[in-house]
């Protein structure tokens, strides 16, 4: 379990490694062939900030070479926003005063033809944490439902236990978003005080139980603004490195999500620039060529225009971060509130007129992309 390797490793240890890396490690970091946890800390370290314009070009490169001109959308499905944790962050945390709302059944279909009408072939199904209204059996319900319409199905949901994981494979289920929030152990309780997950280590052995399980794509990623990003998405790193030796066959997906304004949230701790993001990005291609890098509407218009260029792969496009925000109850509370508000078409334009080609739907288990 990726917890044994995780205790041998100090918080404060990684933080200080990484703010003490030199120009001399980042040029070594960016020569290596093979690059290794050491280069990553260098990569993402205030040492690599003048090296930024290097580092863009070859994680540009690097992206081309292995995923082509392409960008792929996906759409967020959001179902409930039922939840039993109360987490500082979240704007359908437990103790947040709100209208709660699961789809039922019908109104799940018409989320999707809506989504299906934009193009899209790939949905990530969204749910708060609740697992009395949103549970195994729901999930289970709500795939079935729309397997027959979509070419990929993903889910950000509550941690669930190996074998659910493998009933919800059986039923067609493809992807799993996981996020940690943060690896920051000892701030973690204070971020999530109530709920099943306040539980840091069965969070933290979520993706040891999904690749047990066979899921074909996990994503990971850590919540932006908690603790210190530097050393937050060098655990990430940590992490993934683990799952790739373990789990070879498995794929693997990083996202970056800023913490968003919504509806009785706490400030962010820790603030990450424009700038910054771009470096984390690069610095992630740059260490891992396989990797998928997610940048969702969170991001503002501009950023998301030139990050699709420097490493990014998959974009969502026209989200609604609120159940039924699509048709069936568009008024209803967001999790967050967005930042590119652009409509799918113009997504879809804006990615043409860069010279790449929208992808609807996830890739095939064996894509071969032609070099450039």
């Amino acid at each position: 379990m990726f917890k044994e390797v995780f205790d041998n490793y100090n918080w404060d240890d990684a933080l200080v490694s990484i703010y003490a890396k030199t120009a001399v490690d980042v040029e070594r970091a960016l020569t290596n062939s093979k690059k290794t946890l050491e280069d990553f800390k260098a990569l993402i370290s205030p040492a690599a900030a003048p090296y930024l314009e290097q580092m863009a070009q070859m994680s540009h490169r690097i992206t081309q070479k292995r995923f082509g001109k392409t960008v792929q959308l996906y759409a967020p499905l959001y179902l409930s926003n039922e939840c039993q944790n109360i987490c500082t962050y979240c704007g359908f945390s437990l103790d947040n005063k709100i209208r709660r709302k699961t789809l039922s059944a019908i109104e799940i279909i018409q989320e999707a033809e809506y989504l299906k009408q934009q193009g899209f072939e790939h949905v990530l199904l969204v749910t708060g944490e609740a697992t009395k209204t949103v549970g195994i059996e729901y999930l289970k319900n709500a795939i079935r439902l729309l397997r027959p319409h979509f070419a990929n199905i993903s889910i950000e949901v509550q941690p669930l236990d190996e074998d659910e994981y493998s009933t919800l494979a059986a039923e067609g289920l493809y992807a799993v978003l996981v996020y940690q929030e943060t690896y920051h152990q000892d701030n973690y309780k204070h971020y999530h005080p109530k709920g099943k997950k306040s539980n840091f280590d069965y969070r933290l052995d979520t993706p040891d139980r999904l690749g047990n399980a066979g899921i074909h794509k996990i994503g990971l990623g850590v919540l932006i603004g908690l603790e210190d990003w530097r050393a937050d998405n060098f655990y990430t790193a940590l992490h993934v490195n683990y799952l790739e030796k373990q789990f070879w066959q498995t794929r693997y997906s990083i996202s970056f999500p800023r913490l968003r304004p919504a509806t009785g949230l706490i400030e962010p701790k820790v603030a990450i620039t424009d700038k910054e993001l771009v470096q984390l990005i690069c610095a992630w291609r740059i260490f891992n060529e396989e990797i998928e890098l997610s940048v969702s509407t969170r991001e503002n218009e501009i950023f998301r225009d030139h990050i699709i260029k420097l490493g990014a792969t998959t974009i969502s496009a026209g989200s609604k971060t609120n159940p039924g925000g699509y048709v069936v109850e568009p008024g209803s509370l967001e999790q967050f509130e967005i930042d590119d508000s652009r409509s799918v078409s113009e997504i879809k334009t804006m990615i043409e007129r860069n010279g790449y080609k929208p992808v609807w739907k996830d890739w095939e288990k064996f894509t071969i992309v032609e070099k450039v």
